[in-house]
């Protein structure tokens, strides 16, 4: 009979192990830093690089691989790493494909804080950056050059919501060797397949945000970087443990719990997103309505050759002759849209943008509203868009 333990030890290395083949509908969740290993030979033999073991919290749990993997079908992509947003995302790609004398193309419509990491973080590391038209391949074309390392690709256009030809741009990034990389966040791997554009074409590198639709609380920050290609997966892999990103696990829980119900949230965030951008349309004080199927948007045709779906956001451009105060007064009126970033999650938002500081190297100017929607009823929120165009119109009357 074995030496009795004192309590303390007893409770830390009791010898009852559950058994084994319990299943439900949410998978279990694995917490750790350290990981046990049954003998030396099994720890000098495991490989962080590889799905086949585990060696560190930091370099993966049952519960991340399995995260990762849905996150790689839901992109149609082979190999993804899990980062703490979607900047960091972005972030991982520029830093493991990057170095000093490269060149980086980004759009001019990009999401900011990716074009203020390549002005100041990747510009200090002596990375060049330019950003291009998205709507001119032959310009892009014509842009890139010797140091052109990575291409980075939006669609649609941060806020103002143009649609590239995303088939037109890899085209000429494959024919010049740079590898493109596509901010994937508002197709959500549901509007398109960023990895099958047609004709033989795909990204190289799919970056999102997970924080906004596979999440779709408002209640996380997490990132994924998605690839086919097993190579450039181990390039960002060892960037990724060296920078020692992480996630928590009850994050990873809650994207798992609410992946299965993605498909459905993006379709009913996209028949009220449309339904109420041509709503808006129709209003006077608005002189464009930007949302990618609708006709009038930029972009519009090639949104129309690869896709049927798309995310639950639109701007609308108020305007120019009204005063941005009677936009914001517009803004404040609002009672069921909520003043706040990001978007995917059940609550309406709403984000007003000053043309001029949003996209100064073009004409736009004035002021634009960006508008997420929600889960709420799409009738009770265009009754809350008509109470604040009221006061707009109100403040019009009085000037």
């Amino acid at each position: 009979m074995p030496e009795p333990k004192a309590l303390s030890t007893e409770l830390i290395h009791h010898a009852y192990q559950p058994p084994a083949g319990f299943a439900a509908p949410q998978p279990g969740v694995y917490k750790a830093s350290t990981v046990i290993f049954p003998n030396v030979a099994a720890l000098q033999a495991r490989n962080w690089k590889d799905k086949t073991g585990y060696t560190y919290g930091l370099h993966g749990t049952p519960t991340t691989f399995l995260l990762e993997e849905r996150i790689a079908a839901l992109e149609g992509g082979r190999h993804t790493l899990l980062v703490p947003s979607g900047l960091a995302a972005i972030t991982l790609v520029d830093l493991a494909l990057l170095k000093s004398g490269d060149e980086v193309l980004i759009p001019d419509n990009a999401y900011g804080p990716g074009k203020d990491l390549a002005r100041q973080e990747l510009s200090r590391w002596g990375i060049t950056h330019r950003f291009y038209d998205p709507a001119d391949a032959a310009a892009l074309d014509a842009m890139i050059g010797p140091q052109t390392r990575l291409l980075w690709l939006e669609a649609a256009g941060s806020v103002t919501m143009e649609f590239p030809d995303l088939r037109a741009l890899v085209r000429v990034a494959r024919a010049r060797g740079v590898l493109t990389a596509l901010d994937n966040t508002w197709g959500a791997g549901v509007a398109f397949n960023a990895f099958a554009l047609g004709d033989g074409l795909g990204v190289d590198i799919s970056a999102h945000a997970l924080t906004k639709y596979p999440s779709g609380g408002g209640d996380v920050l997490m990132g994924s970087v998605t690839t086919r290609d097993h190579e450039l997966h181990l390039r960002l892999k060892a960037t990724h443990m060296r920078m020692g990103w992480g996630v928590g696990v009850n994050d990873v829980e809650a994207v798992l719990r609410a992946l299965p119900s993605l498909p459905l949230r993006y379709a009913a965030q996209d028949a009220a997103g449309r339904t109420l951008a041509r709503w808006c349309a129709q209003q006077p004080q608005i002189v464009q309505v930007l949302h990618p199927a609708l006709p009038a948007s930029p972009g519009h045709a090639h949104w129309a050759r690869l896709c049927t779906q798309a995310a639950g956001l639109f701007s609308v451009h108020f305007d120019p002759a009204l005063p941005s105060e009677a936009v914001h007064a517009f803004v404040d009126a609002l009672k069921l849209f909520k003043l706040g970033y990001s978007w995917a999650g059940p609550v309406s938002l709403v984000v007003p943008y000053e043309l001029a500081l949003l996209r100064p190297g073009t004409p736009w100017r004035g002021t634009l509203v960006r508008f997420s929607l929600g889960l709420e009823d799409v009738r009770d929120l265009q009754a809350d868009l008509q109470q604040a165009l009221q006061s707009v119109q109100a403040l019009r009357s009085g000037a």
